[in-house]
């Protein structure tokens, strides 16, 4: 095995681009080193990023936000500002792992490691977020959403890596929120999660949102149904079991030992009307 840390996007991808065997990104390791550890993964080629200046920076752009895909969950918490802006895309990167693992964790790492119950994915998602993609033929953007194709495959092309990530810019009276079921009361996968963002008027309708589930199906979910769901009412009960109802109906769960269909389909809807109300309640007072 060979591990490089080049200095530069270009050098990442030169190295990846000729590599012969199988080649992986190392933003965190918290997922890269423990398959390999099981002998899950056997790379031919390591390539670290974290000494690329792009992929270790949060720093605000045209109005929104830039995040390096190697910036860790620790250090995003710690930001002074971005949190206030965007609580639940923070809150759910600071839920992978324990404190010692979101020391080294990073959202890049978590989208390309391919798992649709990834937490900071469906917060990603809700928010609108836009991958910075860096390859031989360039760079380009990608929705988050349409990163990642199902369990372990990307729409990554050989060579290129997920550089950063694109936050938009917060319209007045606009938050989010993301929440997840475990079985246990913390450092556990996600059985089902739901992140929100919204915007409300001066009489406070919803003018906007996002909603996106994770672990129901292949990949995460956007769920523009939800959406329209409450966008245009206050979110009252009508509302609610119309958003309810619209995230279940999207789900395409499995079985098996963390739960059931039938479970991951009513937590879904559960989830994402209690994500809806606090990302409402924040939004109210911004």
């Amino acid at each position: 095995m060979r591990y490089e840390a080049p200095e530069s996007l270009e050098g990442a991808v030169a190295l990846l681009a000729g590599a012969r065997g199988d080649a992986r990104v190392l933003a965190g390791g918290t997922d890269l080193l423990v398959q390999m550890r099981a002998d899950v993964l056997e790379p031919e080629l390591i390539v670290d990023i974290k000494r690329i200046p792009e992929t270790r920076a949060v720093k605000e752009e045209k109005g929104g936000w830039r995040i390096g895909a190697a910036v860790t969950g620790a250090e995003l918490k710690e930001h002074p500002r971005l949190k206030q802006v965007w609580p639940g895309v923070i809150e759910a990167a600071n839920l992978i792992g324990s404190t010692q693992v979101q020391g080294r964790a990073t959202m890049g790492g978590n989208l390309c490691n391919g798992s649709p119950a990834a937490d900071s994915v469906p917060a990603l998602v809700a928010a609108g977020a836009v991958a910075s993609l860096v390859g031989p033929r360039g760079r380009r953007d990608l929705p988050v959403e349409d990163v990642m194709l199902g369990p372990r495959k990307l729409a990554l092309e050989k060579g290129e890596i997920v550089a950063s990530f694109l936050l938009p810019p917060r319209a007045a009276r606009s938050s989010d929120a993301y929440l997840r079921f475990i079985p246990r009361t913390e450092m556990d996968i996600a059985v089902v999660g739901a992140g929100v963002s919204l915007t409300v008027d001066g009489a406070g309708i919803v003018t906007a949102a996002r909603v996106s589930l994770g672990a129901v199906a292949a990949r995460v979910l956007l769920v523009p149904e939800a959406a329209q769901a409450i966008v245009g009412s206050r979110l009252d009960e009508p509302a609610q079991q119309r958003l309810e109802a619209a995230a279940r109906a999207a789900c395409r769960p499995i079985d098996d030992k963390r739960g059931t269909t039938e479970f991951r389909i009513q937590v879904a809807g559960v989830l994402a009307r209690r994500a809806a109300l606090i990302a409402l309640d924040r939004a109210r007072s911004n």
